[in-house]
């Protein structure tokens, strides 16, 4: 664990009954708790005590015979129960030694609201790894330190200092920032919205996201898990129990705090482009977990996809009483990939035959200004029996004959709950009656059309994710020992850039088309080499000190005889001589020079939390200027390694375009599939590039122009 010191066991897995003592303890102690007003160890004990805890509560001050009417204990081993749970706010050089009597008073559980610890200083991370220590000494678990505490509105539990009391729902909540906490409670009480279980875990230094997930796997009542992070501690663990979870119910998470990966300076385009925040997209779409963009997203999407079923599909018909609204849901559906397919023709002729003549009854449905519910509801019916409707968006403005209330109330009487439903009701105090009924009854409502149509794209995402194959990777029969050769080389010369020559060879074994070629170290040896490849080749020059060959012009092609090879390795000899004058250069490297195609880059960085990342894009201006790239964690199976080549907005130009023939994008798919094989095989290849890589027509072999790869410096 990372907070732990050296001496300190390894953290155990949680049991079921420590998640037990958190969320549905019989007894708890206060230990900290005061009267004093406004002070912490006062306000949760008040809480306790508003919500009618149905345990006892039993607080802990040495100076006083009694808190807020209950009896007070001088310490813990002084209380006449045994508490399965334990709030300590007492100042942090103290909590070790608190967690400690915990654990000898059968405490199962602590929820450390103390700061102090790692967040303040080195002395505070020092005391945070004695509370650590103490803690697996007597085998107590605890959530915090510094952090808020914890709410169940399933078992009347408020273990925190928040005020607000939302009511009961199938939304649960882990957060990093309490503060954050405080605004989620206060805005779910105020918007109606129901959540289950609130946990913040501030430093995490013992249960983390992880430890909850697991809890939530299987928590009946925890329909949506929605987290706010701002690390992920373990990057491994995480994907797997939030892969696992997802199978069975969403996850959502807001992740904040995105910097570059590790404190490298990458030296590939690769590793330049591939931040923190591309891991973690990764991550997240290898996992199933649905990212939010903000604090609105985090919850419009979790209240959708905790009330709603999930949909068969991406067509979605929008209903609604005026045209500028509905064309904005329409933008915002188009804009974000889902699919405006007009209702079936006996559904229009359905439609035709109550609304008006002046209505719509394509997609958008218009039922026109002057609807009363009937309009509405008549045509719900219809679509909801519409085999072209997969999701239905009911938008609606508050003009005279609209009846909010009557409307909401009458669409949840409707509604079959075979599709989803989700609602935009427009305007300020005319429609707050409908929304907050709407809300009630488990039918999301959204104050704009966009918002509503977003929730319902991360529904669609979530729904495309839990129908995916089964992921089944390829393993490629490849030459191990030849790059165990390689690499053995590099590593007792104490190398960590591995140039073209010896990087190609690693290709080759892995079996990439790789043009025939040999390092030259005279201008003599140059021309030999060409003569044995034949005309016309390639010069390179050949550093471990050049990344960038062609920014110091270590790069001649289309050299087409003996004399042309000569005059190009002596004139780059001296110009490189003279432009990296420190640079050790091994010689030359000829090359045959290759057919014309498209240009593609392919590469791999490793994060520190997640592992190998695979990234892919064009060539060219395409990577250099706008980042057209994408990423994805290895392994991949082939249906992966195809939504890399899909997720880059250039997609168009490898199908073909513009009457360009399409490239081959089986046997991009297929190298990418390769290098994921190379990244998971040899550990100690921190960065590999291809680029380019040049890719023909359908039925053509790719081949590698050049590539070079860094290993980690542990690997020496």
């Amino acid at each position: 664990m990372q907070n732990a010191s050296a001496s300190t066991p390894i953290k155990p897995e949680p049991e079921a009954r420590d998640f037990e003592a958190v969320f549905t303890p019989k007894n708890i102690a206060v230990i900290g708790a005061t009267e004093t007003l406004g002070a912490v160890g006062r306000t949760v004990v008040e809480n306790l005590q508003k919500i009618k805890f149905p345990g006892g509560v039993f607080p802990v001050n040495p100076k006083r015979p009694s808190i807020l009417g209950l009896k007070a204990y001088p310490k813990i081993a002084d209380v006449p129960e045994t508490c399965d749970l334990a709030v300590i706010i007492t100042p942090a050089t103290t909590v070790a030694k608190v967690v400690r009597e915990c654990g000898a008073a059968g405490v199962e559980a602590c929820i450390i609201i103390s700061a102090g610890f790692k967040e303040t200083s080195a002395a505070g991370l020092e005391l945070e790894k004695q509370v650590v220590q103490a803690a697996r000494d007597c085998g107590v678990r605890f959530i915090g330190p510094n952090c808020l505490g914890v709410v169940n509105l399933h078992s009347n539990l408020n273990a925190s200092f928040a005020p607000s009391w939302p009511p009961a729902g199938k939304i649960s909540v882990i957060s990093q920032s309490g503060a954050l906490c405080v605004g989620i409670l206060d805005w779910a009480a105020s918007l109606k919205l129901g959540l289950s279980k609130v946990v913040s875990f501030g430093n995490k230094a013992d249960l983390n996201e992880v430890d909850f997930l697991k809890a939530f796997q299987t928590d009946p009542d925890t329909n949506v898990v929605a987290a706010y992070l701002e690390s992920i501690t373990e990057g491994d663990a995480f994907m797997d129990i939030a892969e696992e979870i997802a199978k069975v119910k969403p996850v959502v998470v807001l992740k904040v705090g995105v910097t570059a990966a590790g404190a490298r300076a990458a030296s590939s385009h690769t590793g330049s482009l591939a931040g923190a925040d591309m891991a973690y997209w990764a991550a997240f779409k290898r996992s199933g977990v649905i990212r939010a963009e903000n604090f609105e997203a985090l919850f419009d999407y979790s209240l959708a996809l905790a009330t709603q079923p999930i949909p068969q599909g991406e067509r979605v018909a929008i209903l609604t009483n005026a045209g500028g609204p509905g064309i904005m849901a329409a933008d915002a559906a188009e804009t974000l990939g889902l699919r405006m397919t007009p209702p079936a023709p006996e559904s229009q002729a359905k439609m035709r035959s109550f609304l008006p003549a002046s209505a719509a009854v394509g997609n958008p449905i218009d039922v026109i200004g002057d609807a009363e519910p009937d309009r509405y509801i008549n045509s719900l019916q219809v679509l909801q029996e519409d085999p072209n409707v997969d999701a239905i968006v009911v938008v609606v403005t508050p003009q005279n004959m609209t009846k909010p209330l009557e409307l909401a109330q009458r669409l949840n009487a409707t509604h079959n709950k075979r599709k989803p439903l989700l609602c935009a009701f427009m305007g300020g105090q005319e429609v707050i009656p409908a929304r907050e009924y709407l809300m009630s009854v488990g039918i999301p409502s959204y104050p704009s059309p966009d918002r509503a149509v977003a929730a319902l794209k991360a529904m669609c995402d979530y729904a495309a994710w839990r129908r995916r194959p089964p992921r089944m990777v390829t393993r490629f029969s490849v030459n191990r020992r030849r790059v165990d050769r390689v690499l053995q080389w590099q590593s007792r010369a104490g190398n960590t850039q591995i140039g073209e020559v010896e990087a190609k060879e690693i290709l080759r074994a892995y079996d990439f088309k790789v043009l025939d070629g040999h390092l030259a170290t005279t201008a003599d040896e140059a021309v030999a080499a060409a003569e044995r490849i034949g005309y016309p080749v390639v010069l390179k020059i050949s550093s471990p000190d050049i990344i960038h060959k062609s920014d110091f012009g270590g790069v001649r092609i289309n050299l087409a005889n003996a004399e042309q090879v000569r005059d190009a390795f002596e004139l780059m000899m001296l110009r490189i001589q003279r432009r990296a004058p420190n640079a050790y250069i091994r010689g030359g490297f000829i090359e045959k020079m290759g057919t014309r195609g498209r240009e593609v880059i392919l590469g791999m960085t490793r994060d520190p939390q997640f592992g190998p990342m695979l990234m892919f894009g064009l060539g060219g201006i395409f990577v250099e200027v706008m980042k057209d790239v994408t990423f994805y964690l290895a392994p991949i199976t082939q249906d992966e390694a195809m939504q890399m080549l899909k997720g880059t907005r250039s997609y168009a130009l490898l199908k073909g375009a513009r009457g360009q023939a399409p490239v081959d994008l089986e046997a991009i798919a297929s190298s990418l599939q390769r290098i994921s094989q190379l990244a998971t095989d040899y550990p100690q290849i921190a960065e590999l590039d291809i680029n380019p890589m040049i890719v023909g027509e359908i039925g053509s072999e790719p081949y590698v122009a050049d590539a070079r790869m860094t290993l980690a410096n542990n690997s020496r």
